[in-house]
């Protein structure tokens, strides 16, 4: 027995497929997977088969034109193809994960393509799928041009290719926001964006926390649900980002959380830091960050609604030297942060310094 690839169109209509299946066990061919690709033009059905090891490829495409495929395209496999499609892409996503600057070997193995090329000119409106191209925007810029002589590329492929694009340049930009600041009294912690797998940490910086400093950062002494903070933590719009301090342990525990979430051309910032780590200029560094990545996304301006009585989130708003405009309502105050038309940043000797994780 020897494995095979088959590509073939078929009507998309009941029965049809049945038809064609018939056709291949007619010849001792095992169907062994099968993925559909629902297409304008009708179904493509892509099989994984064992045959009889006398069978050739002209033996194969005969048997699927007498069950009323079209486009007919027959391979020859190896082993490795018996791994289902989900299985193969979970693992070149693992190992984009591991090296997002391997985009272009994953969409090469994703799809066999017989080139992968990154073209610094963006996608645009012609991006998409032809029967020998496909053309992906790449969201950090620029995108990727694949060609493949055969079989014609599917929009089911374009539309797997295009996710693992996104999920490269999603852990690119992770990557490249891990950085280590070095606070002014020379202690170091990680800055990283948040994932749910911080939600232990995060739960545990809560109960540590003073009621007042949750009191400033909910505006209510309340600990916030789970649920909440699972939100919190990736959210749909916007940016989290956790500190951790090295404590000489396996677990490094989260000692600050600070979120932005926007909505419109808005966004809302608050902070929530660790009493013991409070006026060390860690909340600073933070907010400096989000405001740096929310005018690199095009929001407008930046919302931070403080209690009055907050002097420590109030300097640290001062020592941004960005124009603000402040609104009281009762103990409440809203301080807007414009970012479009702002001045020129003024590094202090206090800031925290920023070194780039390894």
């Amino acid at each position: 027995m020897a494995l095979w690839r088959i590509r073939a169109t078929v009507e998309d209509r009941p029965g049809y497929l049945s038809v064609l299946t018939a056709s291949l066990a007619l010849r001792g061919v095992n169907i062994l997977t099968v993925q559909v690709h629902t297409t304008e033009v009708g179904a493509v059905d892509d099989f994984l088969v064992d045959a009889p090891d006398q069978l050739t490829e002209a033996d194969l495409r005969a048997a699927v034109e007498r069950g009323r495929g079209r486009d007919c395209w027959v391979a020859r496999s190896e082993a490795r193809g018996l791994a289902d499609q989900p299985t193969r892409v979970l693992g070149l996503a693992t190992r984009l994960v591991r090296d997002p600057e391997a985009a272009g070997e994953a969409l090469r193995g994703l799809l066999g393509a017989d080139s992968v090329a990154w073209l610094p000119t963006p996608a645009g409106p012609l991006g998409g799928v032809g029967a020998r191209t496909m053309l992906l925007a790449d969201p950090s810029g620029g995108s990727y041009e694949l060609c493949r002589r055969e079989p014609s590329f599917t929009p089911a492929e374009y539309a797997r290719a295009q996710a693992l694009v996104e999920l490269a340049a999603t852990v690119a930009r992770r990557d490249a926001d891990r950085v280590t600041l070095v606070l002014p009294d020379s202690a170091g912690v990680l800055v990283r964006p948040a994932t749910a797998d911080d939600l232990p940490g995060v739960l545990e910086l809560h109960e540590t926390c003073s009621a007042r400093s949750r009191q400033r950062r909910y505006l209510s002494g309340a600990r916030p649900s789970p649920a909440r903070l699972r939100r919190l933590l990736e959210p749909a719009g916007g940016l989290t980002l956790v500190a951790t301090a090295d404590s000489g342990g396996e677990a490094e525990p989260v000692v600050a959380l600070a979120n932005l979430l926007g909505e419109g051309d808005l966004a809302e910032v608050a902070l929530l830091v660790r009493d013991d780590w409070q006026r060390r200029g860690l909340g600073s560094a933070l907010l400096r960050r989000l405001l740096g990545h929310a005018e690199r996304v095009g929001y407008a301006a930046v919302l931070l609604h403080v209690h009055a009585a907050n002097t420590p989130m109030l300097r640290a708003v001062r020592r941004l030297d960005r124009p603000t405009s402040v609104d009281r309502d009762g103990s409440v105050l809203t301080v807007t942060v414009p970012l479009r038309a702002r001045r020129a940043e003024v590094t202090r000797p206090a800031d925290a310094a920023v070194r780039r994780s390894p």
